[in-house]
């Protein structure tokens, strides 16, 4: 099982690369002309989808209460877990009663011996979703959560977070369990089977739409000029430069209703894994340290480390949503010794991830980061009320 994971991650890892031209021999390049044939179809059918819930040929569905979709136009890395987290948290403390919807990416089904136990006591033989957070206490995992869940569900209170393919059902469960009156749907861009009442889509600003080509031959899950189903347009990862105001004219030929916030990650802390101790960020300050990650930009990670003074010795990265292996940190670990780094630094998304170790010989940390609005921050507040007074 470990062998086909590592496969399958080997596999996306080379297409990643073909789509992005970082390989170039014959069979590459043939392989890209084969992808962009099949982008062709995949946009057409996606186009034609989306027509059909347009013109209500499809219906989707409303829920009784305010839905808030969150989501992007392309695959992974544009910082949407903080995000989630920043919207749900101001909403819990203005007094609203939040969930948070996921599909849970990667999670595992719930063990056999309960599935079973579900189909013969419940009446319904559809299996009730996972039920991370129920807004008192943290109920699973993250192996079977998923770790964007699992990170929403430790850092929020008072919020339930809820895993299911099916977020009608997974809305109404939540209204009927937890009387939430605000649904906040993570990556909700293209579930249009939930009817929302905001959209809000992010845009990557250091990587906004990727090579610009749709699914399989870039990383759009649809054309960019569906962006103007949006409501509001958050550009992550911001530096405040020349080129934002060109990224925000570019959108503004797409969508001129959509207001646009402008925000980055800004790193909190550093947590010592196993014993969630806090540590300031000049910890890093000149120290020689080692970065492991399994995220979709781990540039930006690193870039991070280096800006807070750390000098790294070792980076490794594995493909998004890896699940490590015990062995496979102690190996890092000891490679990480060898380079004669003086402490390891993860992200908080990775971190849920590490299996705990009874001995740790270069301490472990994860990086908590979270967001700040850099301009827009009256569009915000807009939003935030907008939501807390419909």
């Amino acid at each position: 099982m470990h062998s086909f994971k590592f496969k399958a991650e080997e596999l996306e890892q080379y297409f990643l690369e073909v789509m992005s031209g970082r390989r170039r021999r014959w069979h590459d390049l043939l392989l890209v002309n084969l992808l962009f044939v099949a982008s062709r179809f995949y946009r057409m059918a996606i186009q034609f989808r989306n027509w059909l819930y347009a013109k209500r040929i499809i219906r989707n569905h409303a829920l009784g209460c305010l839905v808030v979709s969150i989501g992007n136009l392309s695959c992974g890395g544009t910082g949407k877990t903080p995000v989630v987290e920043i919207f749900a948290r101001t909403l819990s403390a203005k007094g609203r009663r939040v969930a948070v919807l996921s599909r849970g990416y990667r999670s595992r089904k719930l063990p056999l011996s309960r599935r079973i136990a579900h189909f013969f006591t419940q009446q319904k033989i559809e299996m009730p979703p996972k039920v991370v957070s129920d807004s008192r206490d943290l109920l699973l995992n993250s192996e079977y959560a998923g770790d964007e869940p699992y990170m929403l569900a430790s850092n929020l209170r008072d919020v339930a977070v809820i895993v299911d393919k099916d977020r009608v059902k997974s809305g109404i469960y939540a209204i009927e369990h937890f009387q939430s009156d605000v649904i906040i749907l993570d990556d909700g861009f293209q579930y249009l089977m939930l009817k929302p009442h905001i959209n809000i889509v992010l845009v990557d600003s250091t990587d906004p739409f990727g090579n610009g080509h749709v699914l399989p031959r870039g990383t759009l899950r649809e054309p960019i000029k569906n962006i103007r189903r949006a409501d509001y347009v958050f550009l992550t990862k911001s530096d405040g430069s020349h080129r934002i105001s060109h990224l925000k004219n570019f959108i503004r030929r797409h969508t001129r209703r959509a207001e646009i916030i402008e925000c980055c990650h800004k790193p909190q802390y550093l947590v010592k894994l196993f014993s969630g101790e806090r540590e300031g960020l000049e910890l890093l300050k000149g120290r020689r340290a080692a970065a492991l990650s399994a995220i979709a930009c781990p540039e930006s990670f690193e870039s991070f480390l280096r800006q807070l003074g750390a000098e790294l010795v070792l980076c490794d990265h594995y493909a998004d949503h890896h699940r490590y292996t015990q062995q496979e940190v102690i190996d890092f670990i000891n490679q990480a010794k060898a380079a004669g780094a003086e402490m390891i630094i993860t992200t908080e998304k990775d971190a849920v991830r590490i299996p705990r170790l009874d001995r740790c010989d270069v301490p472990l940390y994860y990086l908590r980061i979270q967001i700040d609005i850099l301009s827009g921050r009256e569009n915000f507040d807009q939003c935030i009320s907008r939501i807390c007074f419909m």
